[in-house]
């Protein structure tokens, strides 16, 4: 089969030195915590203001510090708490326009790690009236029962200070059907949702603020697209809208331009998309059926901090962890055929260390934050469409961002070993302008070397090109 990196690749563009922080667009303030980790990030944020924005009621302008926003002194708290000491790129621009009366809708779209999430909390904590603790203001929907209660996490966490703060989690099993919801905000799934709104266990007459987060993945209409819509049918015609994500295809951004009509917008163009701290690479396995054993040789590498192994199925969840026990390597699986309850508790096990290598379906590939995942690995690479006749650049982007969180190190191997593969991860190295380094499986003291040379970095070599081989490193 051919090279891909004779395809795609371009060595001899790729700098062999290492990343600065004004280069690669992590700061060191960022790696070193001083931001609450956030990617600080080189680019212009581009804005396009709603039709109905009036420069004179709300100038276009960025702030340099949070104080600057003047929200209450409890979020203030709350922030500095988190270590975060001045908002990153994507909040210097779009909280001045979600925070500002009479409230603005707002289309966001920003690449991971560059605080989408702490900028729609501090959107939804500033409009919550804290005299009313159990009367639910403010809806944050999610694709995943995990990514739920992560946000829900974020809000308690940012508003720990904010007195009378109420925040519950709107997913399976979680809602006592005696008092039903009783928080001022709510993070949840559509499906429960909508269910808590038809029995009358969720009053939504005094929302403010809906989020709706992923919100590709939860607009589009071959998915959840259908259920939010109804969920928004639901709720008043006056609410403000701010919908999130690290990716809008064309089709997508159409819809929510009508789902969330009069936006002001915050976006990147797609070339810039490619999470900045990430070395990409790939491995040309000789045949499907020694994907495995490659993947078993990789251990010790995943070890190192924490590793993230997707794949298509839950069934290929299941028998590759069925088999790496039997080998004697201790990972977990988590994907939607387990209980709710034991989901969080095999993600709590993850976060904790206590598991180091997880085995998932695209159930996790979108937002969760786990700051220790060193390695991401494409077992299968994401395809879509009938019969996946297409790859799928954006579920490869919301994977990989999995690791290299907050300006950390971060490295995804990609498993090709046919045509259909082979050519997949070519369009999507296209797609986003990659040039993605090649791992030998002939050559496995290289390949350590290369994945190791990063992962034992002191910060995100985004531009990373591995040196010749040095037997005396090896």
């Amino acid at each position: 089969m051919a090279d891909l990196a004779s395809r795609i690749s371009k060595p001899a563009d790729a700098p062999v030195e290492e990343a600065s922080a004004s280069n690669h667009g992590t700061s060191a303030q960022a790696a070193e915590g001083g931001n609450g980790g956030l990617i600080e990030t080189t680019y212009d944020v581009e804005v396009k203001l709603s039709d109905l924005q009036n420069d004179t009621e709300s100038p276009l302008y960025s702030v340099s510090s949070f104080e600057e926003l003047g929200l209450p002194k409890p979020i203030n708290d709350g922030l500095l708490a988190m270590n975060f000491k001045k908002p990153s790129k994507i909040q210097e621009k779009a909280l001045p326009l979600m925070i500002s009366n009479p409230p603005r809708n707002m289309i966001a779209q920003s690449q991971s790690g560059t605080g989408k999430t702490a900028a729609f909390v501090l959107t939804v904590l500033s409009r919550v009236d804290f005299t009313k603790p159990t009367q639910p203001q403010a809806l944050l929907l999610a694709p995943s029962r995990e990514l739920a209660r992560q946000i829900q996490g974020v809000v308690q966490t940012i508003g720990q200070f904010c007195e009378n703060l109420i925040v519950e989690a709107a997913v399976p099993g979680a809602i006592s059907r005696e008092t039903g919801v009783r928080a001022s905000v709510v993070a949840g799934t559509p499906g429960t949702v909508m269910d808590l709104i038809r029995r009358r266990q969720f009053d939504v007459t005094q929302l403010k603020v809906l989020v709706i987060d992923e919100a590709d993945n939860m607009l589009d209409q071959q998915g959840l697209g259908d259920q939010c819509l109804r969920v928004k049918s639901l709720l008043p015609k006056t609410i403000q809208i701010l919908l999130f994500s690290a990716t809008f295809p064309d089709k997508v951004m159409t819809y929510a331009q009508k789902f969330a009509p009069n936006a002001n917008e915050i976006k990147l163009r797609h070339q810039e998309l490619t999470v900045k701290g990430i070395s990409q690479m790939y491995m040309d396995c000789p045949d499907e059926s020694q994907k495995y054993d490659i993947l078993c040789k990789l251990y010790g590498l995943m070890t190192i901090g924490s590793s993230v192994i997707f794949v298509k199925t839950r069934e290929s969840a299941n028998e590759i962890q069925r088999r790496m026990e039997a080998d004697g390597h201790k990972v977990s699986a988590l994907h939607g055929a387990h209980e709710g309850q034991n989901r969080d508790t095999l993600l709590d096990e993850f976060r904790t260390g206590k598991t180091k290598v997880l085995i998932t379906t695209n159930v996790l590939a979108r937002g969760i934050d786990v700051s220790s995942v060193s390695m991401v690995i494409n077992y299968d690479i994401p395809m879509k469409g009938f019969g996946d006749r297409e790859p799928d650049p954006e579920t490869y982007l919301h994977r990989i961002g999995r690791t290299g969180r907050f300006g950390r190190v971060g490295v995804s191997i990609s498993f090709v070993y046919d045509r259909k593969s082979f050519e997949a991860l070519s369009q999507i190295a296209e797609f986003y302008g990659i040039d993605l380094i090649q791992l030998s499986p002939d050559n496995w003291d290289e390949t350590e070397r290369k994945v190791q040379d990063v992962i034992k970095s002191s910060r995100a070599r985004p531009d990373y090109a591995p040196n010749p081989l040095d037997t005396s490193k090896a």
